[in-house]
């Protein structure tokens, strides 16, 4: 199994860039596609960005297209998730998840969730 951790959540005004990692224990990132999802309060969880297990490539929902970027550090063991040009609406938990397949997992495919960290940007 494989424990997820996330970090670097916090405060910042509209237009900032904050970078979230994804530090994974007793499995290697490199062996699952990582997602980043966010939960807004009172709303479901939307899907961010995955990067695929292997080829490495990367698929972004349309919201953060050409503001965020995925990338993964296998030495460290961390998935990481840039964002620039944050708008309030970026305002949610962020939580990352890993699942056992290649290519895009369908969201039940991701079978370890972290505990989350919440993202807050003021206008």
């Amino acid at each position: 199994q494989v424990q997820l951790v996330e970090s670097g959540g916090g405060l910042v005004q509209a237009g900032g860039s904050l970078r979230l990692s994804c530090t994974a224990s007793g499995r290697s990132v490199g062996l699952y596609s990582m997602g980043w999802f966010r939960q807004a309060p009172g709303k479901e969880r939307d899907f961010v960005a995955v990067i695929s297990r292997y080829s490495g490539t990367s698929y972004y929902a349309d919201s953060v297209k050409g503001r965020f970027t995925i990338s993964r550090d296998n030495a460290k063991n961390t998935v990481y998730l840039q964002m620039n040009s944050l708008k309030p609406e970026d305002t949610a938990v962020y939580t990352c998840a890993a699942a056992p397949v290649t290519g895009i997992p369908r969201t039940e495919q991701y079978g370890y969730w972290g505990q989350g960290t919440q993202v807050t940007v003021s206008s």
